[in-house]
């Protein structure tokens, strides 16, 4: 019977020809569902006993940083981080804190004020719009960019908080204002930089100059070592996943991203998205990263936000390993028939289901064999009659979707 390793050897995989600059250092991410995700304008707000949950959840995933809100937002806001973080100490969990804050002393005061109360440092990702749009459709200048991005990082830093600096719309600003405000930041305390694809703009090539310009200014200033970078993306160009793959690849130390991809408008980089690809890359430690519970993750953040899961949404959809085409079923089932699971996880799939707690699905519709039926009937404990085969795929062959069970059992009683 085949392995695991062995099943991997019967693909060719593209994806290491030629592989250049391989990553050694650890992948790193941020979670934002719970503060990035609930701006979307089509969720709910989940309690705060359905917050914790997430949080005990992307504990167990293994994700280094949740971001827990903007404290700025009001009473209702601060109550909430502050209770997360008091049960993060409490159940000694490993994930980090960090907080949302304009550059403005009244969103960063209640993030200090909060820290000081339960004794946990927060790192502060304090934001400022900086792309040339922006500033004209506020009437914006440099200088007042400057000031509040120091009195911002300064404010953070004396109160011995970690600042992440925040360019909003950085892959639409201008390298001077970039230039500028990276190091006015850098300059007041602030130890990363958090590059932003706010509105979902930049493509592969765009990412890379956006990289290369900010590694160049950290070079020159001897900060390479002491700065570090973030990338947090948006999708509303379909890239969202591709580029916080790339980053991370190409040497940015943590993206962002969000459960079920939530957020504004179209939304954020997909969290489980990014973890089920670098596990798949082979670049997530097992003893770190529990991802037994991603689609429990995926789900809840479902169910607690009232965000429906889309069918053919990978691995946790309905539709990701299931299939009623004659042709890939065939191949699943005679997988099946020789006792090889793994080859039959991987021959139509590139996501492996049993890791995740998901199954291969055979189903019964217009595109279907007798191979289907055969296996349909067999599942349940029903004898493939000949007669009975024909009778359900002539069914199903005049019908206009995919059969659920009702159906076809109809089908099957009307025979007996």
């Amino acid at each position: 019977m085949l392995e695991a390793n062995d099943v991997s050897s019967l693909i060719y995989d593209w994806n290491e020809v030629d592989k250049r600059h391989p990553r050694t250092k650890k992948v790193r991410f941020v979670d934002e569902t719970i503060r990035d995700g609930l701006q979307s304008p089509s969720v709910r707000d989940p309690s705060i006993e359905q917050k914790m949950e997430l949080v005990r959840l992307m504990d167990r995933l293994g994700i280094h940083v949740v971001n827990l809100g903007l404290p700025g937002a009001g009473r209702r806001a601060q109550e909430d981080v502050e209770a997360l973080l008091r049960m993060i100490v409490d159940e000694k969990l490993s994930i980090l804190p960090n907080c949302a804050a304009r550059t403005m002393e009244a969103d960063i005061r209640p993030i200090i004020d909060i820290s000081q109360r339960v004794g946990v440092a927060i790192e502060v990702t304090a934001f400022i719009g900086s792309s040339p749009i922006r500033a004209f459709a506020e009437n914006w200048d440099v200088e007042r960019l400057v000031g509040h991005t120091k009195a911002a990082i300064e404010l953070i830093t004396d109160n011995g908080l970690p600042a992440s600096f925040v360019t909003e719309d950085t892959t639409r600003s201008h390298p001077k204002t970039l230039d500028t405000l990276f190091r006015t930041a850098i300059e007041a305390g602030a130890t990363r930089l958090v590059l932003c694809d706010t509105c979902g703009h930049a493509v592969p090539h765009g990412l890379r100059n956006l990289l290369n310009f900010t590694k160049g200014l950290l070079r020159g200033m001897g900060m390479e070592e002491e700065v570090k970078l973030d990338w947090h993306g948006h999708n509303d160009r379909g890239h969202a996943l591709t580029l916080a793959t790339l980053a991370l690849e190409w040497g940015v130390d943590r993206a962002h991203g969000c459960a079920l991809g939530i957020g504004e408008r179209v939304g954020n980089t997909s969290m489980d998205h990014l973890l089920l690809n670098f596990y798949l890359l082979g670049r997530l430690d097992p003893a770190e990263h529990d991802l037994s519970c991603l689609v429990e993750y995926v789900e809840k953040v479902s169910e607690y936000t009232g965000v429906p899961i889309h069918p053919s949404y990978p691995l946790v959809g309905r539709d990701a390993f299931r299939t009623a085409t004659g042709v890939h079923a065939a191949a699943i089932i005679k997988a099946e028939a020789r006792g090889e699971h793994e080859l039959a996880d991987r021959v139509y799939s590139a996501v492996p289901a049993r890791v995740f707690g998901r199954r291969q699905t055979i189903e019964i519709g217009h595109y279907s064999g007798r191979s289907n039926v055969i296996y349909w009937l067999r599942e349940r404990g029903i004898e493939p009659r000949d007669a009975l085969v024909d009778r359900v795929l002539k069914y199903a062959k005049n019908q206009d979707r995919t059969l659920d069970d009702e159906q076809i059992m109809a089908v099957v009683e009307a025979a007996t």
